[in-house]
């Protein structure tokens, strides 16, 4: 029988064996410290993305929007042409005292209240009772809803020009069922009032649609308890619109109109494409020449970049005033509720 000497293992070589384990008590603190690393990038992760993700809007409001919006307040306070941008004159406020004294100015602004007037008043009444016939049940809805959006998906151009065929003074569709009923040629693009008229027209057709589809989801939104309890107190479906519809409507109704007002404030494709001459004079008499027209016929035909500026803030200083107008009676309708 053969003796069993245990002998100790050789110490490790230098560089050839694993490095020991560390001791039991240290583990735990290594696994602390790596969950607390990564509950700080959790948390920061948690608190910075929204921003990363909102941060490309920023960047473009940045570059295209509010950059733009301070070079223009401060070119508008210089003299200075459209040809030479980087010569600069200090001219203060004069640009815009001179619009006061500018008849083509205040021409232009009533232009713009007219044409606004005659397009956005028929256009939110008809939006508001197709709206009311969407409302019912009706077969092929989808295809009616989609329908409304056609004419606002259409391009400007296209639809100006269609319209320029209809309103043509001597072949025009419009002025062929007029001869038809004794009635003789109007000459649509030069004569004042049926110019803006015909203006209108493309304002209307292009936004009716588009306006109708916001009351028809306003109007799904009434809880139709509302309904029901009118019904049985016999009110009828026209007294039901004007008592139940209308009241449920009034912010929706007043969104919209603030919507169209501004839209009305920087109308400027419809007119000039309708223009026969295809210039920025709204006609051959600023018959109906806006606001939007007669900036862009200072600055970039008459090449003044410091009175188109004017101009220009002046125009966002009209809308600020309809968004505070907005404001003042949103609250007085939020409170009367």
């Amino acid at each position: 029988m053969t003796a069993r000497h245990d002998t100790a293992a050789p110490p490790a070589k230098e560089g050839g064996a694993a490095p020991a384990r560390p001791p039991a008590d240290v583990a735990p603190e290594v696994d602390k410290r790596r969950r607390d690393r990564l509950s700080r990038r959790w948390q920061r992760d948690l608190r910075w993305s929204p921003y990363a993700f909102v941060s490309p809007f920023f960047l473009l409001f940045l570059a295209f929007g509010l950059f733009p919006l301070i070079y223009t307040g401060w070119a508008s306070l210089h003299s200075v042409e459209l040809t030479a941008p980087n010569d600069m004159e200090w001219v203060g406020l004069r640009n815009y005292t001179r619009l006061f004294d500018d008849e083509f100015f205040w021409n232009a602004a009533q232009n713009t209240l007219t044409i606004g007037i005659i397009s956005t008043v028929p256009q939110l009444l008809m939006a508001m009772g197709l709206a009311h016939i969407l409302n019912y049940k009706l077969r092929a809805s989808t295809f009616y809803r989609v329908a409304m959006l056609a004419p606002y998906a259409t391009s400007i151009a296209a639809a100006s020009l269609v319209f320029v065929l209809l309103f043509g003074r001597d072949y025009g569709m419009i002025n062929w069922a007029l001869n038809a009923v004794g009635i003789d040629n109007i000459d649509w693009q030069n004569d004042k009032w049926p110019s803006q008229f015909a203006v209108s027209t493309i304002v209307i057709w292009r936004w009716t649609g588009y306006n109708t589809l916001i009351y028809l989801a306003a109007m799904q939104a009434i809880p139709q308890d509302l309904y029901e309890s009118a019904a049985l107190d016999g009110a009828s479906r026209w007294r039901q619109f004007i008592h139940v519809t209308l009241p449920s409507l009034r912010p929706t109704i007043l969104f919209t109109v603030v919507v169209s007002t501004i839209g009305a404030t920087q109308l400027f494709g419809e007119p000039l494409l309708f223009d026969p001459n295809k210039g920025a004079s709204g006609g051959p008499e600023h018959e109906f020449q806006t606001l939007g027209l007669y900036l862009y016929e200072q600055g970039w035909v008459n090449l003044h970049l410091g009175r188109a500026s004017a101009i220009a803030w002046t125009m966002f200083l009209i809308l600020i005033v309809i968004g505070v107008i907005n404001y003042v009676i949103s609250r007085r309708l939020r409170a009367s509720s």
